[in-house]
């Protein structure tokens, strides 16, 4: 599929309904994954028929909801598991009743690929360090991942010390539309980079 097309297919899926401050919830734009997964499949060979873990809303069942009407919009059920739980590093307590920690323990296995937009900690401080340092501990190859352009070099030091090379496969532009009560301009452009984490070889 080119990458024209995979954005025209992603560009009708739903995004939240009811954006959550605290858990960061903005929308990725088809612009922004359809590059990510298609650098990812095109470039690197880490999509095709490859076991994929996608971190992100798995703790809102409203996000989650919408997350199975889109894969039910693209006839997709049979190959997507979706998870009830709150990302956390083993060991981590929960933080809200009866939803469980979905660590290392809890995945039980691990996965070729990980791909994920993770909060940038605005809200909950070190939260995109704890969705990177499991990223890193799930990926056997490589993690696919969103950040601020103004985090760069901590990034790069901190996958390292989780055992992964980072590199910026593409400087972008995310455009957050005014989705939250506390917003004051219509849109606001963020600096990210996207990038590539491949496990170092022991």
């Amino acid at each position: 599929m080119k990458l024209k097309e995979l954005e025209a297919e992603l560009q009708p899926l739903k995004g939240f309904a009811a954006p959550k401050r605290e858990l960061e919830q903005y929308v990725t734009s088809a612009h922004l994954a359809s590059r990510m997964i298609f650098t990812a499949a095109t470039s690197f060979d880490d999509i095709d028929e490859k076991d994929i873990l996608d971190l992100g809303f798995d703790i809102d069942p409203d996000a989650l909801e919408i997350a199975r009407e889109n894969v039910a919009s693209v006839e997709m059920e049979d190959h997507i598991e979706f998870v009830h739980a709150e990302i956390g590093l083993d060991g981590s307590k929960p933080t809200r009743e009866g939803i469980p920690v979905f660590g290392v323990a809890k995945a039980g296995r691990k996965f070729d690929t990980v791909v994920m937009n993770p909060p940038f900690g605005s809200w909950t401080k070190g939260i995109d360090m704890v969705f990177l340092e499991l990223a890193c501990q799930l990926a056997e190859t490589a993690v696919y991942s969103l950040n601020k352009t103004s985090t760069r070099d901590f990034i790069e030091r901190k996958a390292k010390s989780f055992g992964f090379n980072g590199t910026v496969i593409a400087q972008m532009r995310y455009d957050l539309p005014k989705t939250m009560v506390f917003h004051k301009q219509k849109s606001v452009d963020i600096e990210v980079d996207m990038w590539r984490f491949e496990r170092i070889p022991k």
